[in-house]
């Protein structure tokens, strides 16, 4: 678990890359916002989180990523479960605190330009 990364990692490279590219410029895991959002936007008080399928537990039924481990069942899910009870705890306290917060997942990156689509109609013009 020590070496899992959780920053810098290929997902949030290609949309850093993508935002830069369409000319948004952003501040990088900032530590004084509840979980730390991959990508802020002080300006426009929005947040975007970078989150891997597998390890966020992607609901959709059309991810191709997110699968359940087949040994140690009992660690790997109450471990999930408790990543995602955090993700809603923070995205819940970012609200509140009048922030917007879009979830970028994993398998969205595979298409650059349904994902470039998204984050224009989230952060605006």
């Amino acid at each position: 678990m020590s070496r899992i990364r959780s920053r810098d990692m290929r997902p949030e490279m290609v949309v850093r890359r993508l935002l830069h590219s369409l000319g948004y410029r952003y501040r990088l895991h900032r530590k004084d916002l509840p979980g730390k959002p991959d990508l802020v936007f002080p300006s426009r008080r929005k947040v975007i989180f970078v989150h891997g399928c597998f390890w966020h537990q992607h609901s959709s039924s059309r991810c191709p990523i997110v699968r359940q481990p087949k040994s140690n069942r009992g660690y790997w899910d109450e471990k999930l479960a408790r990543n995602v009870t955090r993700d809603r705890r923070n995205i819940r306290r970012l609200r509140a605190e009048g922030w917007g917060v879009l979830v970028c997942w994993e398998c969205w990156v595979r298409d650059e330009q349904v994902l470039s689509e998204r984050l224009v109609r989230f952060l605006g013009a």
